[in-house]
């Protein structure tokens, strides 16, 4: 049972952009578990687990924007729930004070409040597709090197040939 909840932490490590499953594994080890740890955690946080700076940067990135979007998803939801109680509330007021006629202006309110928690919900479902996708632009730019001669050989020829190369000497 415990190998069954290490794998989900890894699974829910990996659906972020930049984390395979040896990288969940030193995130796991360095106790940045959830994601809501991993962006409250931060770029230097996530180097001293074992990340390079680039990955670490991509990763903090697409943690806290899916961490933004988990937010504002919950509390459009809180929302939409607290205007359909406060709809089938008001409908059940009217229903109690008339009857034929509260009946119908019951059901119209009810159908309001359906309709205004479908479409509250649809706003939150394409702020979260927004969401993710500004992380996942985010999270596909490239971090920039400070030094732009910071790789290795970067004065080595490369011969063209055999015949190019110091050790060969052709004989006289």
């Amino acid at each position: 049972m415990a190998a069954k909840k290490g794998s989900s932490k890894i699974e829910t490590l990996t659906a972020l952009p930049g984390v395979g499953a040896a990288t969940a594994k030193k995130l796991i080890a360095a106790k940045l578990d959830t994601v809501s740890k991993i962006a409250g955690a931060g770029a230097k946080k996530l180097q001293d687990a074992g990340l390079s700076a680039a990955i670490a940067t991509k990763v903090s990135a697409a943690a806290k924007a899916a961490q933004k979007a988990t937010t504002t998803t919950k509390s459009t939801a809180k929302k939409a729930a607290s205007a359909s109680k406060k709809t089938a509330t008001k409908a059940k007021t009217v229903a109690v004070k008339s009857t034929s006629k509260a009946k119908t202006v019951a059901k119209s309110t009810a159908k309001k409040a359906a309709a205004a928690t479908k479409k509250t919900a649809a706003k939150a479902k394409s702020a979260v597709k927004a969401t993710a996708a500004k992380a996942k632009t985010a999270s596909s730019k490239t971090v920039p090197s400070k030094k732009s001669n910071d790789r290795k050989g970067s004065t080595l020829k490369v011969p063209r040939s055999v015949r190019d190369m110091p050790w060969f000497k052709p004989k006289k």
